[in-house]
């Protein structure tokens, strides 16, 4: 099912038949040395990643991580979406590439487009991010990159990382942060607002 078009991408929905396209990803040395070694090995486990994974969310929230094609050829480039998780109180957003496609702005093209999607199709209030030690350096820049970032909070004041600390989360390493990104009630404020939090993460 299609999601979103952009400029130069398409969202959609991932099928079993995208299982050779996931079983490259997931074992990219990128992928497992900043989000993780999820065992895929197989057609048959990125099938059962698949399944038990993306497509299990999108019928149980209508939302998941989705499949990012360019327009161009339908070339299958990474994934990006909105992710509901056990131990989880919020949404967050995750996405992750090939490494012959970083460095383009598919990334920041992508999550711009599921920042949209939280906020005007699924009615979301508020939106986190985890982010691995690997990716402390990049990752901010990356998110403070995305429509959510580009407001102040308040009236005077810049939006940033403050010192406060979110509650722990077991899935999670002790060395991630979390960015938090809040929208008012539409109507009570035509002004988007923006809350940005950091801190280290700890196992309960």
């Amino acid at each position: 099912m299609h999601i979103a078009t952009t400029g130069r991408l398409c969202l959609r929905e991932f099928t079993l038949d995208d299982a050779p396209f996931v079983l490259r990803l997931l074992n990219e040395p990128g992928f497992i040395a900043n989000i993780a070694d999820r065992g895929v090995r197989s057609i048959a486990d990125a099938e059962r990643y698949l399944a038990d994974g993306p497509m299990t969310s999108y019928a149980r929230h209508g939302f998941g991580l989705w499949m990012v094609e360019l327009l161009e050829g339908d070339v299958p480039v990474g994934m990006c979406g909105l992710i509901r998780r056990e131990g989880l109180a919020d949404v967050d957003i995750g996405y992750a590439l090939l490494a012959a496609f970083e460095g383009s702005g598919y990334a920041r093209e992508a999550g711009a487009a599921t920042v949209g999607l939280a906020r005007e199709r699924f009615a979301l209030q508020r939106v986190v991010a985890i982010v691995s030690r690997g990716h402390l350096a990049a990752g901010p820049s990356f998110f403070r990159s995305l429509p959510w970032a580009r407001s102040p909070t308040r009236a005077g004041t810049s939006t940033g990382p403050t010192s406060r600390s979110p509650r722990p989360s077991p899935p999670y390493r002790p060395s991630s942060r979390r960015m938090v990104t809040r929208w008012p009630h539409r109507e009570s404020s035509s002004r988007r607002q923006r809350t940005w939090r950091s801190g280290r993460m700890s196992r309960a």
